[in-house]
């Protein structure tokens, strides 16, 4: 009987992870060794567990995702990694890409995904939902890290939650609409929001918008004035 492949999963919401578990249930080919809820729980598993493929979110509560991957690859090189993410910033992709993973998947697609992307990276192949080739990510990954924009510094300051936070208001989101899709409360977001504002030197959510789609957050064309 062919041995399963082993998987651990490291993102910090609880129901995510039990979503992510669910699928992978399906199919018997694949078994869940350990979970982690922060980056460095998540290298301990992989430093202990050696699994088979790593499923990794890009804003944990300690670090970031992109930066956990060279560190499991460290202690545990046959480990295959595949990004799971609420972030489509290409930035995001193209650094994972260029770090060691071996998949990208937003974590919108999950469900249709998963189980494809860890059949092609266990197959040596790179894995994107999107419509970018596997040729085009392996010319990405190839090029060197695109030098920051200056407008991108305080964003760069901002924690991995913070990050996401930008991101969902600024695709008009309401405070109680992010908090659902993140599995915080109202008053989290909110916090998170007056936090945010103050670091940017924003007034208003409009300003906000404007500022992420300047660097490349958003696309400005989904907002009508």
């Amino acid at each position: 009987m062919t041995q399963k492949k082993r998987i651990i999963i490291i993102d910090d919401h609880p129901l995510f992870r039990e979503g992510l578990k669910s699928i992978i249930k399906q199919d018997a080919r694949y078994e869940v060794a350990g979970e982690a809820g922060t980056g460095s729980q998540g290298l301990q598993k992989a430093r202990e567990l050696k699994p088979d493929v790593a499923l990794v979110d890009v804003s944990l509560p300690d670090q970031s995702g992109i930066d956990l991957i060279p560190e499991i690859l460290k202690y545990s090189p046959q480990t295959l990694v595949l990004i799971v993410s609420m972030h489509s910033k290409i930035d995001y992709i193209v650094k994972a890409f260029q770090t060691g993973a071996m998949g990208y998947i937003v974590k919108d697609s999950a469900a249709e995904m998963l189980l494809k992307g860890m059949d092609q990276i266990l197959s040596g192949n790179y894995f994107m939902d999107t419509s970018v080739s596997h040729q085009v990510v392996k010319k990405l990954a190839g090029m060197p890290v695109r030098e920051k924009a200056e407008a991108d510094t305080g964003y760069d300051a901002l924690t991995p939650r913070e990050q996401e936070i930008v991101v969902l208001l600024a695709e008009g989101l309401s405070i109680k609409q992010a908090a659902g899709r993140l599995f915080i409360s109202p008053k989290t977001v909110e916090n998170h929001r007056a936090n945010i504002m103050r670091k940017l030197g924003l007034q208003s959510t409009m300003e906000l918008v404007r500022y992420a789609a300047k660097i490349g957050l958003i696309d400005i064309d989904l907002w009508k004035e």
